[in-house]
């Protein structure tokens, strides 16, 4: 399959840019943007061309150098756009559009990336917990939930990017803190997936864990099967916020026009079109992600959850700690 995909780019790269034409390297499944890009061709008569990637993305661009024919690079998780930004792969962009419809916390200060959609990290709790109404993030190491957590690997980019954040409000040491008392609550070792919490909250192996806000949409709508459907109906979903009531932590799926862009304003079209009501809303039905751009619809499933207030932390801030969160993660031995 890798073969596969670098073939593809190595294609892209011996055919002459084309006027109206993108071509865009993403991390992010192709199926899922599929649906959008679809409809911006439709809209513009722009072609889109993609090549997937599992993982390498700034290094391939950075080693196609001038002769790149990237225009937009996508990935999901800040810390991977922030990489991009930093391995020098990217360009600014300034764009009225793009800055009215994405607020300041969810993109460059200097325009070289965009968050397109979001995704919240929220508590699954079992349903018959009837008294449990509001949670938060700290709340989690509380000893009334000794050996009742359940949560996936604390070096995966979604809990590697919320202890990250608890760093940027409290700072490290009373992160540590947190940190371990997470662990001592969990009721099996941190592992597995996001839908797994949900599964093992139905088995009665544990009775709250976070996870993820779309993966409720996946599997209440049946798509992940009968299976899954049954895990998401065992489940209540509360949207946590901090300590501080400031909001719920967010990660994003987002974008970069490529610093060797061959087809720059096509790019900037692109990600114009993906901020626009249209776009915004096929995010929505399509992968069960909330829109960045406010006001913009939301799928009725995750609409239900309630409404989201977005934590306000500047998402540069939090990958800036990432490093940090990392070793906090193995400083404790939370993964153990």
């Amino acid at each position: 399959m890798r073969g596969a995909l670098l073939a593809g780019a190595a294609l892209l790269a011996a055919q002459p840019a084309l006027a109206d034409e993108v071509n865009i390297y993403t991390t992010r499944e192709p199926g899922l943007i599929q649906p959008l890009l679809d409809a911006f061709t439709k809209s513009t008569g722009i072609e889109v061309k993609t090549v997937a990637l599992k993982e390498g993305l700034a290094e391939r661009v950075a080693s196609e150098g001038a002769n790149s024919p990237a225009d937009v690079l996508m990935t999901v998780d800040i810390g991977n756009l922030v990489d991009l930004v930093d391995a020098g792969v990217t360009q600014p962009v300034k764009s009225d559009a793009l800055e009215a419809a994405i607020p300041a916390n969810l993109r460059d200060a200097d325009g070289n990336w965009f968050a397109l959609s979001l995704r919240a990290r929220v508590l699954y709790a079992d349903k018959d917990l009837t008294d449990l109404t509001s949670f938060t993030y700290e709340e989690l190491a509380d000893p009334k939930w000794q050996d009742k957590v359940c949560i996936r690997s604390g070096k995966h980019p979604y809990n590697i990017a919320l202890i990250a954040t608890m760093i940027a409000k409290d700072g490290a040491e009373k992160t540590e803190v947190w940190l371990k008392g997470v662990k001592d609550n969990l009721a099996r070792p941190a592992a597995g997936g996001d839908r797994d919490v949900a599964r093992d909250i139905m088995g009665d192996i544990c009775s709250v864990g976070l996870a993820n806000s779309y993966y409720v949409g996946l599997m209440r709508s049946g798509r992940g099967g009968p299976e899954q459907e049954d895990w998401g109906r065992a489940i209540k979903v509360i949207l946590p916020t901090f300590a501080d009531g400031s909001g719920t932590q967010v990660n994003v799926s987002g974008a970069a026009v490529a610093k060797n862009a061959p087809n720059r304003d096509s790019a900037v079209k692109l990600l114009e079109y993906l901020v626009s009501d249209e776009a915004q809303g096929i995010y929505a039905s399509a992968n069960y992600e909330y829109p960045v751009k406010p006001g913009a619809p939301v799928d009725p499933i995750i609409e239900a959850l309630g409404p989201l207030k977005v934590e306000a932390i500047q998402l540069t801030e939090i990958a800036a700690n990432r490093k940090q969160a990392a070793e906090l993660v193995d400083k404790v031995g939370f993964d153990e």
